[in-house]
């Protein structure tokens, strides 16, 4: 039997972030949601152990063993069972190197498709822990549903309720890389802190919680913009319209986002910015979660 899964794009809707520490870690505070859109796993038997990766990204993996393919392994280890082979294909739909968890959220789905494929006595907690080891935000992404992180994004607690909140997300083809953004936070004086602001219990609506988002940061959005001035340009471009509600670099970009009040203004935002630069990424999208499957 085939079975295929959405890996969901991550969004940080704010990223505090604190300085290097001893450990060569950066603290964190985030609010991180999921779009409905993401790539796609699909896995299904096989005469011998396959993994394939196509769409439109597939070419921006590289060559060294990628995440899903570490989570393959790393449950393999886990379930000290002897695996039937599978054929896992992997359909990259989102840039990479974005700042939306690609990476994370593709591990993510893979460990459900496998446990659930091979019928492997792990629960959802032991999943975790796996994929918990495989990066700082492996947690939040198998999880799938607007959390808050904290310490180095991997100590959850519940985010606040909130509806699905119509966005717009925009990339300007640029891949930007993690460790590069942090090399610049830390030569620019790392001049944020890793602190949670209050926060309500829940967002009534996109413009609430706009409202509440404005007085959040995304700290590593200045020196993502030293790393990928292009980044800057998408910015001016969701913040000069009409329709955003606000705009904000996720994770450590180049990918950013615009809040919008409904369908209608995110539709007519996304079309008006691939008019406008054809070649940047652009994809209407609601955030918050979990979603079912489509």
């Amino acid at each position: 039997m085939t079975l295929s899964r959405l890996a969901p794009a991550k969004i940080n809707l704010f990223l505090h972030v604190g300085g290097l520490q001893p450990d060569g870690y950066h603290p964190v505070s985030s609010l991180m949601v999921f779009a409905d859109v993401g790539d796609r796993l699909t896995i299904g038997p096989a005469d011998y152990p396959a993994f394939e990766a196509d769409g439109p990204f597939a070419a921006g993996l590289g060559d060294g063993l990628n995440l899903v393919e570490q989570a393959w392994g790393a449950i393999a280890e886990r379930a000290k069972v002897p695996m039937p082979p599978f054929r896992l294909i992997l359909t990259k739909q989102l840039p990479v190197a974005a700042g939306l968890g690609g990476g994370s959220s593709d591990a993510g789905a893979a460990l459900r498709l496998i446990r659930d494929s091979a019928g492997l006595p792990l629960d959802d907690k032991a999943l975790m822990e796996i994929a918990g080891g495989l990066g700082a935000d492996g947690p939040a992404c198998f999880a799938a549903e607007p959390v808050l992180g904290s310490g180095r994004g991997d100590r959850l607690a519940a985010a606040p309720a909130m509806p699905a909140i119509d966005a717009v997300l925009v990339n300007p083809g640029v891949p930007c890389s993690t460790g590069a953004v942090y090399r610049a936070f830390d030569q620019g004086g790392a001049q944020g802190g890793a602190d949670m602001p209050p926060l309500p219990e829940a967002f009534e609506d996109a413009a609430d919680l706009a409202a509440i988002l404005s007085f959040c940061r995304n700290d590593l959005e200045a020196p993502a913009i030293r790393v990928a001035p292009e980044i800057s340009t998408v910015l001016e471009t969701l913040r000069g319209a009409p329709e955003t509600l606000l705009a904000r670099m996720s994770g450590s970009g180049a990918t950013c986002f615009a809040l919008c009040a409904s369908t209608y203004d995110a539709e007519a935002l996304a079309e008006q910015v691939s008019v406008m630069s054809p070649k940047w990424w652009v994809q209407r999208c609601r955030l918050g979660g979990p979603w079912p499957d489509v």
